[in-house]
């Protein structure tokens, strides 16, 4: 069974709402998944002074954080972070930096990687954010996996680099659009990856 490990940086939901969707269109082509939260770095003022922030963490509480295993682990991996300044949330950049260790044994080469945001504004820095986390696969020697416009839900989307939603700052959810698109990439990147599970492997 392919192996794939969602792992995300959400603040008051937006992205995690992704990754459960993608989650879903996962496990309907067949993979185990696991959604994996990474550690918040933000001081307890700064969640406290937003509702959201608060209720999130707590709704959230139970999702385990991710780990180096949880990597090793897996055939696909899939990071989300909403977009700081165009650029992935630290809290997700943060564990990105300790894979350092795998990276150097070359346990990252040959899994598959796609990526997923959110942002506050149209133009706030969907598909940067979306390249930059693909940088990371390129280092590792990932190969990536994007929706493209393989499906008609992406001519809805209109993002090929990967999941993206407006979100105003929190206050819009997930439409059905996006989720849609969400779940499309899931099982694309569940699919693609079964070619791949259990192939030899060449130097």
């Amino acid at each position: 069974m392919t192996k794939i490990a969602i792992i995300y940086y959400s603040a008051t939901g937006t992205t995690y709402k992704i990754a459960r969707a993608i989650e879903e269109g996962a496990k309907q082509a067949g993979a185990e998944v696991r959604v994996l939260k990474v550690k918040e770095l933000a001081p307890e003022e700064a969640i406290a002074s937003n509702e959201g922030w608060s209720s999130h963490r707590l709704e959230t509480q139970d999702v385990p954080e991710a780990t180096l295993d949880d990597l090793e682990w897996a055939d696909a991996i899939i990071l989300g972070a909403p977009t700081r300044y165009g650029m992935p949330a630290a809290q997700l950049k943060q564990f990105i930096d300790t894979t350092g260790p795998l990276w150097g044994q070359g346990k990252l080469v040959n899994k598959i990687g796609s990526s997923f945001t959110s942002a506050a504004t149209a133009h706030g820095g969907h598909e940067s954010t979306l390249l930059s986390l693909n940088n990371t696969f390129y280092h590792w020697g990932s190969i990536i996996v994007g929706p493209g416009y393989a499906d008609p839900i992406q001519f809805q989307s209109g993002n090929p680099y990967g999941t993206s939603h407006t979100s105003q700052n929190g206050t819009v959810p997930p439409n059905e659009v996006a989720l849609d698109a969400a779940r499309f990439q899931g099982k694309r990147v569940a699919e693609v990856t079964a070619t791949f599970v259990g192939q030899p492997q060449h130097a």
